[in-house]
């Protein structure tokens, strides 16, 4: 045999020796490492886990700082909505007095209203209680109604009213003011002769009251009526007020 024949038999033998293992099947033997391949793509995100446990609060050790210093005002905000109205608030103290005024103009009396009557009775008819003095003297303002005996008042102020009444029995008068008696004055006269019943007051009239004479009959009613004596019944306003 050939050197270079028995060389190449011994190594197949050596060869095919290797490879067939003790249960006489053929196995190749194990190949080298290949080289690393190229980075694949990033997978899919994964589930969210589940929330740990809170941490434990770590202690502070450092030094608390100095407190800092004021920082700029903001800018104002919005305005917010209008409130409620609170309640009213106590008075305050009085106020000074203030500069005395300049002096006005003086006023003309002869332009100022100047209400004022006097009537005397004939023989009127009978108006219930009240007087009735139909025959005008005077009557300023025309303020008195000779129809009804009433005097009523349209400039608001102080006036004075005086009657004089001629009677021939027992008799008693009261001035009267919107049908209210203010002063009555009562007269006996037993012996019937002819005298005078006389009043007068001060009334605070305002606009719309009404002043008359009334008499009662339960007391004394026994007016006289003659050309021989006459029955007055009188007013006039003092000074007016504001009305």
């Amino acid at each position: 045999m050939q050197p270079g024949l028995w060389l190449v038999t011994s190594t197949l033998a050596a060869v095919l020796g290797m490879a067939l293992p003790e249960d006489g099947m053929c196995r190749a033997p194990d190949g080298k490492d290949g080289f690393p391949g190229i980075p694949g793509l990033d997978g899919r995100p994964g589930q969210k886990g589940d929330v740990g446990e809170p941490g434990k609060s770590a202690q502070r050790i450092g030094i608390k700082g100095l407190k800092g210093d004021a920082g700029d005002p903001g800018p104002p905000g919005v305005p917010g909505n209008r409130g409620y109205h609170g309640l009213p608030g106590f008075p305050g103290p009085p106020g000074q007095l203030g500069p005395k005024g300049y002096k006005g103009v003086a006023g003309n009396i002869l332009e100022q209203p100047r209400p004022a009557f006097s009537a005397s009775r004939s023989s009127p008819p009978s108006m219930g209680r009240t007087v009735v003095f139909d025959n005008i003297i005077i009557n300023q303002e025309t303020s008195y109604n000779p129809q009804t005996g009433e005097f009523t008042c349209r400039v608001p102020g102080l006036y004075y009213f005086a009657y004089q009444v001629v009677s021939s029995g027992d008799l008693c008068l009261s001035i009267t003011k919107n049908r209210e008696h203010v002063v009555t004055f009562c007269d006996n006269n037993s012996r019937e002769i002819l005298q005078v019943n006389s009043g007068s007051s001060v009334l605070s009239l305002a606009v719309g009251d009404r002043v008359s004479v009334s008499t009662d009959p339960a007391k004394g009613s026994a007016i006289y009526s003659g050309s021989e004596a006459d029955s007055v019944f009188s007013g006039f306003m003092l000074f007016p007020e504001a009305g």
